[in-house]
């Protein structure tokens, strides 16, 4: 009796049979490890790269194939390689890993943490929405019915085949009776619109537009564009000079607009931290950024990686920013409300 009671209460020196959690045992074996301070040395100096990579962005030349744009474009997903940067420092048990892994995470975190808060608000003036159809989109009519079906004031849509124009314009007539079409994009309308044209994005042919809309708060110019696309070549890399002289033209238009409140909807063809868009970006706000929550990714719609469509305002108030559902186009459809 006396030495199984010396053994509940742990008297001479008995262990405690209360099994250690794992964590605990996990730091123990790691404080006893020699080797914990030399190990890991590369996947520490590939943590403090990274880190300076993303800092540094904005560095990156783009006189060879467009790098820093490319990297800009995806600079989001190098989130991706801290974690995998985290699995490696764990399995080698390196301290000295896991503590310069602070540094891209800090960093990532500053960069892009704020995305993750939902600034979404209520009320607001106008909603707007854009979509990129896709010119061989097998369904046009459907498409336009589940855009008109998200209840937004204004639609754009982009990228229009010739042919399918008349289809988009029937579904869309019985919900939005004002409306016109330059060229490949569009522009629907519940408010009346005034002064609709094309705008010369140096391309030869017309992907951009603008209009005046008497929404019930004020007259609003609205600009339609879908900037070229971009490719990555192996012998070329990011080649996106045509959409880059675009991107320059098309803010200079919004630069000399005469209205004071402007919103701008379309496939830009790059994202917002791309620096070639800064004609555009530099004067605008997108409404993603200020009043989404998170990324927003709208591209491609089977997995969305980048959010290259978007809506910019200038003299409006952004209240909340969304991805719409699928349609049967390679892009996802997105709207915004705004109070003017």
């Amino acid at each position: 009796m006396r030495q199984a009671y010396m053994a509940e209460t742990g008297n001479d020196g008995a262990e405690d049979p209360r099994p250690r959690s794992r964590v605990r045992a996990v730091l123990d074996r790691w404080r006893g490890d020699p080797g914990i301070w030399r190990r890991g040395i590369l996947v520490a100096v590939c943590a403090v790269a990274l880190g300076l990579l993303m800092i540094l962005h904005a560095h990156i030349p783009n006189r060879i194939g467009n790098l820093g744009s490319l990297t800009e474009t995806f600079l989001p997903w190098l989130g991706v390689l801290v974690l995998m940067l985290l699995v490696c420092a764990l399995l080698r048990r390196s301290a000295t890993a896991l503590i310069a892994l602070l540094v891209p995470a800090v960093v990532w975190v500053n960069l892009f943490g704020g995305l993750f808060t939902d600034k979404t608000g209520g009320g607001g003036d106008l909603t707007v929405a854009t979509h990129n159809v896709n010119a061989d989109n097998a369904d046009p009519e459907g498409t336009a019915r589940q855009v008109a079906e998200s209840g937004a004031d204004v639609v754009a849509l982009e990228e229009m085949k010739g042919d399918a124009v008349p289809t988009y314009e029937k579904a869309l007539a019985s919900a939005y009776p004002y409306h016109s079409v330059q060229g490949t994009v569009g522009l629907w309308s519940k408010y009346p619109m005034s002064d609709a044209r094309d705008v010369d994005i140096r391309l030869g042919w017309k992907r951009a537009m603008r209009a005046t809309v008497a929404a019930p708060g004020g007259d609003v110019a609205v600009y339609v564009a879908h900037l070229p696309s971009v490719r990555v070549k192996l012998n070329a890399g990011f080649t996106a000079s045509q959409r880059d002289r675009s991107a320059d033209a098309l803010g200079e238009a919004i630069a000399h607009e005469g209205e004071e409140r402007v919103v701008l909807l379309g496939d830009l063809n790059g994202t917002m931290n791309d620096r070639s868009l800064n004609a555009v970006t530099s004067q605008m706000r997108s409404t993603q950024g200020a009043a989404g929550n998170g990324f927003g990714f709208s591209w491609p719609a089977s997995f969305p990686m980048a959010r290259i469509d978007q809506i910019m305002v200038k003299g409006v108030e952004p209240l909340s920013s969304w991805t719409l559902p699928r349609t049967s186009s390679d892009h996802l459809p997105i709207a915004a409300r705004v109070a003017l």
